[in-house]
């Protein structure tokens, strides 16, 4: 259990992290850097230490405002633009990043094999798909369908969870979420720490190719665990990915050859919570069952 000059110093380096992150950010608030500042001050003045509680209830509380004020500016950016892929139209996405920015957790030559060729071939073979349904349609003669259904389902799966998994990555990533998302794992798994192990394993143990995946699972209103073989064998409908992780071979051998378990390890370490804190946001606020 820590002390309280563990507690205050454990809670500072929250702050500076928070703060750091501000500094990084794009459209950056100043109204947040100096609503952090406050709270720093406030933990640098003795008659304050009683508060402490409340210090975290309100760094909690701003940490919060932040992750939402990014997902609105996120919106607004798109607001006129067509979500709309038209059939057969599918692009490889660009990174947030250059190929060797994770080393040395993810070796550059992957980062690219991966990107280029393992994911290009996915949006490929959804477009394949895609646009082989619409002339069976266009005919209604539909021979083959069920190939090209496989197709689309393998595809379309594949394409999907790798855009997903380049953005839940950052160079300078790893650590733990705050605010509303740590609640929630505490909520749902007792602890991060809990989550963690549970995540950790449950990658480790999906057989030959494959995902573990953090999801949302609005109907319960719980965050699960899921393990997706290839990319769409063995999980659940109706819900909502937000943070996935590739343990397909190609994601690792050519740096870990058989060590999945090392993988998994450092992976941790360029996880993009900021990210997946929006997304769990938008998704537990904006999704409602019917």
């Amino acid at each position: 259990m820590l002390d309280v000059n563990d507690y205050i110093e454990k809670l500072k380096e929250w702050l500076n992290d928070f703060e750091e992150q501000l500094h990084q950010s794009d459209g950056l608030s100043e109204n947040f850097v100096d609503e952090v500042k406050g709270l720093q001050n406030k933990l640098s003045r003795e008659e304050d230490h009683g508060k402490l509680g409340k210090i975290q209830y309100e760094a909690e509380q701003l940490y919060d405002r932040y992750i939402n004020s990014r997902a609105v500016e996120s919106r607004n950016e798109n607001d006129g633009e067509s979500k709309r892929v038209a059939i057969g139209e599918h692009t490889l996405p660009r990174l947030n990043y250059q190929y060797h920015d994770l080393e040395p957790y993810i070796a550059r030559r992957i980062m690219e094999l991966h990107h280029k060729k393992h994911h290009q071939s996915y949006v490929d073979g959804l477009n394949k798909a895609e646009k082989e349904l619409q002339r069976q349609r266009e005919r209604n003669h539909f021979e083959l369908v069920k190939h090209w259904e496989r197709e689309l389902a393998f595809h379309g799966a594949g394409h999907y969870l790798h855009t997903l998994f380049w953005k839940v990555m950052t160079p300078k990533g790893g650590g733990q979420p705050n605010g509303a998302l740590l609640k929630q794992f505490v909520l749902d798994f007792g602890s991060f720490e809990a989550f963690k192990a549970h995540f950790s394993e449950a990658a480790k143990n999906v057989e030959g190719s494959g995902w573990a995946i953090l999801v949302w699972s609005p109907r319960p209103g719980r965050l699960e665990v899921l393990t997706a073989e290839k990319h769409q064998n063995l999980t659940q409908w109706d819900v909502i990915p937000l943070l996935p992780l590739d343990v397909w071979e190609h994601a690792y051998y050519l740096q870990y050859e058989n060590k999945r378990e090392d993988y998994i390890s450092n992976w941790w370490k360029v996880i993009n919570w900021p990210y997946v804190q929006q997304r769990f946001n938008e998704v537990r606020n904006n999704v409602s069952i019917v």
